[in-house]
């Protein structure tokens, strides 16, 4: 019960705080899984340069990527970093996307399944796949990354050796199963990471979550 009252008590702080993120900013779900792969290791203004860049020459299409010359590919994504390695991804991905059927078959997939097909594409590991569930396709899962486990752990709210698992079920068992709801709290914590529970030199004075049994 504890665990539930902070973690609720967390989300709300940052929620008055800062305010809803609006999160994930893309016009289609596919749009949204390019841009989950596309953010590996980089920030989200050049993920949005890759992909304003793959609109510019009507690239942002499953076919037109999976049909695509690599080197091209490699050009229209480079502000992205890592571009050739991501080109690859993307393109196993477009393939996969058109072989299962598309956007039809995918929504009606379950959950579970539909993860699984996920992590079974090269490249794609827990965290790409979960942003893919939540934010494309709006299934009740929690998005953990390095942000979340630095937070929680410099709350004294888990171990040091806390897996992904395990961390985004303390999540999904002490919060309401609700899609909106994880979205704006993955959002929220992105945020709170970024400007103040930094990796190193953390400015906790002033941060949404001051006082909440912080430890450093």
């Amino acid at each position: 019960m504890y665990l539930a009252n902070t973690l609720q008590k967390m989300y709300e702080q940052m929620l008055s705080a800062l305010g809803h993120q609006h999160w994930w900013p893309a016009e289609t779900p596919f749009e949204v899984c390019v841009g989950a792969i596309l953010t590996q290791n980089t920030n989200w203004k050049n993920v949005e340069k890759a992909i304003n860049n793959l609109k510019r020459e009507g690239m942002l299409t499953p076919e037109a990527i999976a049909s695509s010359d690599l080197e091209r590919l490699c050009e229209l994504i480079k502000p992205s970093g890592f571009y050739r390695q991501k080109a690859r991804r993307l393109i196993e991905f477009c393939k996969w996307w058109i072989d299962i059927g598309g956007i039809d078959s995918l929504n009606q997939m379950e959950t579970e399944r539909l993860r699984e097909e996920l992590l079974s594409i090269k490249g794609v590991g827990p965290e790409t796949a979960d942003s893919i569930l939540l934010y494309a396709f709006d299934r009740p899962i929690f998005v953990v990354d390095a942000y979340t486990y630095r937070i929680l752990l410099r709350h004294n709210l888990i171990d040091e050796d806390c897996d992904y698992e395990t961390l985004q079920s303390i999540f999904m068992s002490n919060l309401p199963c609700d899609v909106q709801m994880f979205k704006e709290y993955h959002a929220l914590l992105v945020e709170v990471g970024k400007r103040w529970c930094t990796k190193k030199n953390p400015k906790c004075k002033g941060c949404p979550l001051e006082g909440i049994n912080s430890v450093l």
